[in-house]
């Protein structure tokens, strides 16, 4: 489980989450599990500590 440290960084992974880039440039993140959209961020960068698409460490994706 990721946890926020307070120190403007996280320790560990957020799991069962993958991210990928919009064509408009925002991140959005999704449930790997159910495959369901979750949120979409639109300040610079990607989410912190979520895997990017696509990724092998949880599920079959």
């Amino acid at each position: 489980m990721a946890k926020n440290t307070g120190n403007d960084f996280r320790r560990g992974a957020v799991t069962g989450r993958t991210q990928f880039q919009q064509p408009n440039g925002d991140w959005q993140k999704r449930d790997e599990r159910s495959g369901q959209f979750m949120e979409r961020k639109s300040s610079e960068g990607p989410f912190k500590g979520v895997a990017k698409e696509p990724d092998r460490r949880d599920g079959k994706d």
